[in-house]
This record gives C-alpha cells, structure tokens and sequence, in this order.
C-alpha cells in the first residue's frame, strides 16, 4: 500500500510538473508557427488560401444540395397530403358521408403531419454549426459578418428562447415547412378570390343584391366593432388578473375583429350546392361571403393604418378615425375600379383582335391579365383582394361571351382546378402550421372570449339587419333562413392569410393562435352539422336552381316581389349595360348605330362588331343577367315588336317565351337569365 501510495504520488507531482509546463509549450509552438509562417513565401500563403476557399466551396455545395433535398421533401409532403385527401374525398363522395368537407379532411392530416414532424422527426446536430454570443441593441434583418477578410450575409430568420439554442437544426426544419406569409397572398389566394367572381351567378346575386350589401358592408362592420370592444374588456379582465404577456391594445382588439369577421362558408356552400338548397339562401351567403372577404382586408388595413398625431399611437382621436375611415373608402373604390378597368382592357383587346382563332394563347392572356390584377393592385397600395374580385365578375360579364367556346371551358375548368388545388393546400397548412410554428401563444381566457365574441358579432350581424331588411322586402328572409345563415358562418382560408400575415408582437401572436382554433372550430362543428341543421330548420333542398325560388310563402307574391325590388335598384344600370357597355364591350347587344345618336354614327359603326350586325335580330342576350320592370311589357328592336297585352290582364302573370318569363320595355331586356338557358323561340311569342 506504501508503495501504491508512493508512487500515486509521483505521478501527481509529475502531473502537476507538466501543467505548468503545458503553457509554455503551447506558446511556443504558437511562436514557432507564427514564425514558420512569417517566414514562408508570398506564394505558400496563397496556396494555402486557396485550398480553404475550395474547402469552403465544397462545404457551401453540399449544404446547398442538403437544402434543395430538404425544400423538394418538403413539397412532397404538402403533395402527399392533397393526394390523399382528393382520395379520402372520392371515398366519402362514393359512400354519401356528409359529416366532414373536403377542408375539415385537409385540416386532419395536417395536423398528423404536423405532429409527426414535430415530436417524431429530430435532426442530429450538425457539429460544424457553432454558436456565438455577440450582444447587440437591435435586430438587424441583415447581418454582415467579417471573418478571414471575407464577407458573409445573415438574414434574421426570427427568435427562438434561450431553451431551443441546442436545437437549432429540428427549428431549422420545422422554419422550412413555414411558408412566407406573403405566399399566401400573391400566390394561393388570388385564384380562390378569382374563381369565387368568375363563378357568381350573377342572376340570384343581382336579385339580392341589396341584402348581400348590407349584409357584407354594414354587417361586416358591425361584427368588427363588437368583437372589438367584447375582445378589449376580456383583455382588461385578463391585465387585472395578471394573465397578459405582453402588450395589447384597442387597436390590435379592433383588427382581431375585422379578420375574424371574413367567413368563408366553402363547407356550407359545397353542401348546398350537392343539395339543391333554396337559390336565394345560397346566394345571400355565397354573395355575403364573396364581399365579406374583400371588406375585410381593407377594414383591417384601415386599422393598422390609424395613426393619431403625438407620442402615443394608440389614443382615441376623431382626425385619425376620419382618415382611417377615408383610407377605407377609397382604397376599396380604388381598387374596385382598378379590378374592373383590367377586365374591360382584356375585354376590349379579346374583342378587337383574332385571339379567338388560337385558343392557347387566348386562354393564356386571359390567365395572366386576371392574375396581374391583384398584383397590380398590391403594386399601387390597393388591395389586390378587392381587385381581382371585381375583375372577375367583369370579366365573367364581358370577356368570357368574346372567348371561343373552347377557352370559356378551359379558363372555367383552370380556374376551378386552381381554386380547389390552393383552398385545400391552405386547409391542410392550417393543420400543419398549429404545430410547426413556433411562436404560438395559447391563452386560455383569450381563447373563450373570443369564441364568445365571434357568436355575439355573427348574431349582431344576421338578426338585426335581417330585421331591417324585412321591412322593405316584399320576399322575407324567414326566420329558419336566419338561423342557417348564423349557423353557417364559418371562418376561412382570408381569416388565415389575414392573421399570419404578421406575427412579429405578442399580440399578433396570440390573435393568430386563437384564429386557427376558431377556423378549426367553425369548419369541423358548423361544417359538418350541416346537413343536420337544414333538417332542422325544415329547409327546402332539391330545389332547381333554374326556377324562380322565393323567400316568401304568400300568395302569389313570389315573382312580383322581384319586380319590386330589383328594378329601382339596377333598372337604369341594366339599360345602359345592354344599349351601350354590351355593344361596346362585346360582340351581343344591339348595334351601337341603333343607340347612339346619329351624329356618332362612324364611332358607332367602329365599335360594333361585324357579329352584332349579323346577330341584330336576335333578340335574346346569352349573358344578360337582367331584372324585372313593372309597366307596359313591349319590345322595339329594329323591325321586331313583341307586344304582352295579355300578360296585363293578370298582373301575377307574365310573358312565357320557351318557358321563361321574359319582360321587357322598349330595347331593354329585363329579365334575369341564365348561360345556361335554351335559346329563345318565336313560336312561343306573339310578334
């Protein structure tokens, strides 16, 4: 044991000897290779510089090509889940199950990817990433970085907690299955806002118009303010109780208010349309839904927008709220006109050239001058949103009858395909992205209070302007209508884009994580109840969305009250669209040296196509979507008379022509048709 002893002895002070040693031989080899390297030529240095910068080229490439395998893999996923949701939907189509949509589907397996790549998928750490601590006062978006004599760019890609530093790599994956929000805006949302004017029919739209004004305008509003001011007193709730995190004000309350009141009823509708529910239900929530959407982008832009004068930018002043409000009024004008101006400009170049005689590229310029309008819009500090929408509907109204019929199926099949590729890509994002992204703050007194804010807005939204609108319409909106129309507002793929679109406070953090949990809620729930909540309210289905459907059960009240009310509304609109815009526009309408004044008869004769000539007797527009008027019933056109003396004896009845009713006045058509129509027939009219 002595000798153990003696010798552990000697091998610490051995031990001891040579860590005081260790010093001094580390600085002289430093001394040594300083000096062999001082003492070397001009020519080894560079050599030796260039092997590292080959080195460090080989390291880049590999990353680069690590990178583009981890991007395609992360496409792949988002592919896989469509494909398997266009086959889950073929399954549910095939066996009837109506209890879950195509998006609450997507959703799903979303959010099993999702799980999957956050708790199943860890990515070893990469022993070369090293981590440096450098304090700083601010976040610089781009940081230059000297090292060697080289520059290197690092762009902030966000915060992560003091607890995640060790996982950089598994933050870096779940950071790539992150899409930048602004993809979702100029990419994915233009073709879904596209389709939804494209698709309106215009016939049940115009016919209730007015409701669909009211309810997307001033109901829009309201919901907003009432989920804003419900939403400030839970936060002050929650500042007493000591459960807010961060900053929250009124502001930030309002804008909560304004994305959550865009909905997005695509589960409803889909069903309702699979249904035959009533044609007027359908269009009061498909046109409220449209309008909604764009109504809300441009209030919430309204809101990041106010900005009173001084130090404190979220005080209550009535300057800011009136620039606020003209900052509304006209960006959305703006942009109304700017989405119409483009679908005119496509129109009259579709009218005036032999595009229709190569269809390939008539379908692409009609592709590319729709998709450049929300773009443009974007470009000009408008809202693409409201664009694009309003383009559209323009040019399902004009350009779509200068389309060869074969491009009027492909860019109606196109845009239907995009809408449905892209709505179910963000559906199964929303999954996927309730447990990638990184930033969620879930609040639970937050959570309740907005889900009770959201009921009480919707309500505040349906029942009292319904109450308004009954008194001026003679076809009621009933009281089961209102429940379907409450009941069905789920919220979306806008409310979505809307709320990630900035996450960079607290606030807007929470919001965006509340969001997804209302979006979730309102598809799954109210989506799938669907079907149960028409058979509760003993609402008609099967209907034939070709007949004239009403509201009301009165007697014989049904047709006459679309004459009352949607001829003072769009009676003088309709006679110039069809005596002027039509001709102007496109190849229907009469000719234009029948409505000018004969002073613009060699303008007249330039405009009008050689294909109103030739169609001049013709009386029938195929894309008319016009309304009824009261008094005499006759036509002038041209050489032709149509007199309905008979029609006057029963003021209930009115012209039947190839079984559709058909009321005009002088060169007016007024009456609502369909594309789809049949042709009219002389024999059925007395001329």
């Amino acid at each position: 044991m002595a000798f153990n002893r003696t010798a552990t002895e000697g091998r610490g002070a051995t031990g001891t000897r040579w860590r005081r040693l260790l010093p001094l031989l580390v600085l002289s080899l430093s001394v040594c290779g300083y000096v062999c390297r001082a003492s070397s030529s001009p020519l080894e240095q560079q050599q030796e510089e260039e092997e590292e910068s080959a080195m460090e080229n080989i390291v880049t490439e590999k990353k680069a090509e690590e990178s583009h395998r981890q991007d395609s893999a992360d496409l792949l996923i988002f592919i896989l889940l469509l494909t398997l949701t266009i086959l889950t939907i073929w399954l549910f189509k095939h066996r009837r199950f109506r209890f879950l949509h195509e998006t609450g589907l997507a959703m799903i397996y979303g959010l099993l990817v999702g799980v999957v790549l956050r708790y199943g998928i860890h990515v070893p750490r990469d022993v070369s990433n090293v981590t440096l601590s450098c304090p700083v006062n601010a976040s610089p978006a781009t940081l230059l970085v000297q090292s060697r004599g080289k520059f290197y760019e690092y762009t902030l890609k966000g915060e992560i907690s003091a607890s995640e530093v060790d996982d950089v790599q598994d933050n870096e994956m779940l950071r790539k299955v992150t899409f930048d929000p602004e993809v979702f805006f100029n990419i994915l949302l233009p073709p879904i806002i596209f389709h939804a004017g494209y698709s309106l029919k215009r016939r049940h739209f115009f016919r209730n118009m007015g409701s669909i004004l009211a309810y997307a305008f001033l109901g829009t509003v309201v919901s907003c303010f009432v989920i804003g001011l419900l939403m400030y007193g839970c936060v002050m709730l929650m500042k007493q109780m000591g459960q807010l995190g961060g900053e929250f004000f009124f502001t930030d309350c309002l804008f909560f208010g304004a994305i959550v009141s865009a909905t997005d009823p695509v589960t409803v509708l889909a069903i309702f349309n699979e249904l035959q529910v009533d044609v007027d239900l359908y269009a009061l929530l498909f046109g409220e839904s449209v309008l909604n959407d764009a109504v809300a982008v441009v209030l919430s832009s309204s809101i990041v927008a106010y900005q009173p004068e001084g130090d404190n930018s979220h005080t209550f002043e009535v300057v800011a709220m009136f620039k606020s409000f003209g900052m509304f009024l006209g960006v959305f004008s703006g942009s109304f006109a700017l989405g119409v101006a483009t679908g005119v400009v496509t129109a009259l170049v579709t009218k005036f050239t032999k595009l229709r005689d190569f269809q390939l590229l008539e379908t692409a310029l009609f592709f590319l001058m729709s998709w450049s309008t929300f773009l443009l819009a974007e470009a000009c500090g408008f809202t693409g949103v409201v664009a694009v929408l309003f383009c559209g509907i323009t040019q399902a109204h004009y350009t779509f009858n200068n389309l060869s019929p074969e491009s009027q199926d492909r860019t109606k099949q196109l845009f239907e395909l995009l809408n449905f590729l892209a709505e179910n890509f963000i559906f199964s994002y929303m999954g996927l992205t309730l447990f990638t992204f990184q930033n969620h703050v879930f609040n639970p007194m937050f959570i309740v209070g907005a889900f009770l804010a959201v009921f009480l807005g919707r309500a505040a939204n349906i029942y009292p302007l319904s109450f308004l609108l009954n008194l001026g319409r003679r076809n009621k909106i009933r009281s089961n209508f209102q429940h379907m129309m409450m009941f069905a507002g789920l919220r979306g793929a806008m409310t979505f884009a809307l709320s990630i679109r900035d996450t960079a406070t607290y606030a807007r953090q929470m919001m965006f994580s509340t969001t997804l949990l209302v979006v979730f809620f309102t598809v799954w729930f109210c989506g799938g109840g669907t079907t149960q909540m028409l058979s509760c309210q003993r609402i008609r289905v099967g209907v034939d969305s070709d007949q004239d459907n009403s509201m009301s059960v009165g007697e014989g009240s049904e047709r006459r009250s679309t004459k009352q009310e949607s001829a003072w509304l769009f009676r003088i609109w309709y006679n110039f669209d069809h005596n002027y815009l039509k001709p102007i526009l496109t190849h229907s309408g009469p000719p234009l040296t029948a409505t000018l004044p004969a002073c613009c008869g060699p303008l007249a004769r330039f405009l009008t196509s050689p294909q109103a000539f030739e169609n001049e007797c013709q009386i029938k527009d195929d894309d008319s979507d016009l309304i009824l008027t009261d008094g005499d019933v006759n036509l002038n056109y041209g050489d032709i008379t149509v007199s309905t003396d008979g029609a006057r004896d029963d003021p209930d009845r009115e012209l039947a022509c190839s079984d559709h009713e058909l009321v005009m006045r002088g060169t007016r058509l007024v009456l609502p048709m369909d594309d789809s129509e049949p042709p009219f027939t002389e024999p059925r009219c007395r001329l």
